[in-house]
């Protein structure tokens, strides 16, 4: 176990925070700001939430000497990102009721809310509880939303296989009562805070994700996780799990030492060690984790430190058992299953798309409103995808035709079947004008920049490739760009690194090929890319696989 000097500063509020609890009553009560006081910031993040301002009124009220705009995300802890037809009718209304009424689907499978006002914060969760919904730990220095491969089709034991998400979420779930007390005016029994042989008073070193992949489709991205686990099956039965640690994709601009990395697969557990692996590797980062410089603080960067080995016998030696030697396995796609398909269970399942997983009613389709009406047949659930995409799910036979007639009547399937295959592979984060990291646009800007991409593959005969395109605001990965045959990073306002080379199945990271281009030079890059791609690719060759092949990057 390392010793740590020079704690960072959120290493501080967390070990002086009562179990989380701080001074948030305090800050909620405080009418002079719209936001919470400065070390409740961090706090507020374990309980799902940020404190964000409109970006796009920053100067104005500035120059109006007024404060920052300031509203909360919530974000839900949705393990493996299913909810009831009960609980998406309660998230339609509290939306519509407290935030700006956009549901956004997030790349961890879940779902938040924006513009939420302080005083409304309460409410929120208060309904959210009524439902059987809470934000607890879908942010913060904890395990966060566990994912896991969305589609019952793609296995007869997707169930069994999908419940672990739900086991491990609760396992590495806060012990402490202080959401309950803060938000929901819980009555606090005792004045000591909750043993908690996990976090204790420290929590982890920085987010830690957790994600479990069905072979042969990575639609989760399995590898960008700090825990990756890939179910293995023989037989139509169930072995266990390969392991695979260090995943994760942030970085920051102009720092050497921080980047993005694929997790390492370091063997293979039977499905009884699961649970207990899952929450040993956690201690191992919780007490070799760097604590003082946040930006080095991902368990990438402990793997790397400690060495892949080291790491693993220090897992093993927690353990009490050895890794079994890795099994094999194949993943041969990566994606959302769009349309109709059906499960071995007799069961349907229709996938909508939803760009960059903004739920709403806009002039084009009202989206939200036929959502709604699904809901309330009851007929269906509502299954999340990591691409910001949604299943309705678990339809009986009998009840399929019900659930078409609303998809034709609202024009979801056609909205679906219309849009490009760029598209509908398409990733983004939120960025501007809420996220406070963000550079650049994102959700924003890419349906306008896929418009003017789609003119050029067209141009080339190739508007039917599904080439993987994803962008972020910044590097900090929420979108995962760097695991996209294209990539966009944002560096500053109208201006992306261009990172070309990733693969289709999500086991190879992609490489910066252009530094800070703005559109037209992203137009122009892409156009003499497409040309070369069109012209000289094998017969069957992905664009990231030509691009690696041709040495136009070095992976």
């Amino acid at each position: 176990m390392t010793e740590q000097k020079n704690l960072s500063g959120v290493e501080k509020i967390k070990q002086a925070s009562m179990g989380l609890r701080g001074t948030l009553k305090e800050s909620l009560l405080d009418e002079l700001t719209g936001a919470v006081r400065e070390h409740d910031h961090a706090l507020t993040k374990f309980h799902g939430m940020y404190v964000q301002d409109d970006r796009d009124l920053r100067e104005e009220r500035a120059a109006q000497k007024l404060d920052k705009l300031y509203s909360f995300m919530i974000r839900m802890r949705i393990p493996g990102g299913l909810l009831t037809p009960e609980q998406w009718i309660g998230a339609h209304h509290i939306a519509g009721k407290y935030s700006t009424g956009v549901i956004k689907i997030t790349t961890r499978q879940t779902i938040q809310l924006h513009g939420i006002l302080k005083h409304n914060v309460k409410p929120t969760l208060k309904d959210f509880n009524l439902v059987g919904l809470d934000s607890i730990a879908a942010c913060g220095d904890v395990n966060r939303n566990v994912i896991a491969s969305s589609h019952p089709s793609i296995s007869p034991l997707h169930a069994h296989i999908h419940g672990y998400a739900r086991k491990i979420s609760e396992a590495m779930r806060p012990k402490t009562r202080a959401y309950y007390e803060v938000w929901l005016d819980e009555e606090k029994l005792v004045e000591t805070t909750e043993d908690d042989p996990l976090y204790q008073d420290r929590y982890m070193p920085r987010k830690y994700k957790v994600a479990i992949a069905i072979p042969p489709n990575n639609d989760i991205d399995v590898f960008s996780n700090d825990v990756a686990l890939i179910a293995i099956i023989e037989n139509e039965k169930l072995l266990g799990f390969n392991v695979a640690v260090g995943g994760g994709l942030g970085m920051t601009h102009g720092n050497a030492a921080t980047y993005p990395r694929l997790a390492t697969v370091i063997g293979f557990v039977p499905e009884e060690k699961l649970i207990e692996t899952v929450y040993t590797i956690a201690t191992v980062q919780r007490d070799y984790g760097n604590r003082s410089d946040r930006k080095l603080a991902r368990l990438k960067y402990t793997v790397d430190n400690m060495g892949v080995e080291a790491f693993k016998a220090e897992t093993e030696k927690r353990l009490g058992f050895s890794f079994e030697p890795a099994k094999s396995y194949t993943f041969t796609e990566r994606r959302d299953h769009f349309g109709w398909e059906q499960s071995s269970d007799g069961n349907w399942h229709y996938t909508v798309f939803i760009e960059n997983g903004r739920v709403t009613d806009d002039k084009n389709i009202k989206l939200k409103t036929a959502l709604l009406k699904i809901a309330k047949t009851g007929k269906a659930n509502f299954r999340f995808t990591t691409n910001q995409n949604l299943t309705l799910g678990d339809i009986a036979a009998e009840d399929k035709a019900t659930i078409e007639s609303i998809l034709t009547e609202f024009k979801l399937i056609e909205h679906t079947d219309k849009a490009s295959g760029i598209r509908r592979n398409a990733v983004a984060c939120v960025a501007l004008n809420t996220c406070p990291l963000a550079m650049a646009e994102a959700q924003r800007y890419l349906p306008t920049l896929l418009s003017k991409i789609e003119l050029l593959l067209q141009k080339h005969n190739l508007l039917n490739e599904e080439i993987s395109i994803r962008m972020t605001g910044c590097p900090n990965g929420c979108g995962r760009s760097t695991l996209a045959e294209i990539g966009f990073i944002g560096t500053s306002v109208g201006h992306y690194n261009l990172h070309i080379g990733g693969d289709r199945l999500g086991e190879r990271l992609n490489v910066k090929y252009k530094d800070s281009l703005d559109e037209k030079a992203i137009l122009e890059q892409l156009d003499e890319l497409f040309g070369r791609y069109a012209a000289n690719r094998i017969n069957g060759e992905t664009f990231g696989d030509f691009v690696i092949r041709e040495k136009l990057v070095t992976s």
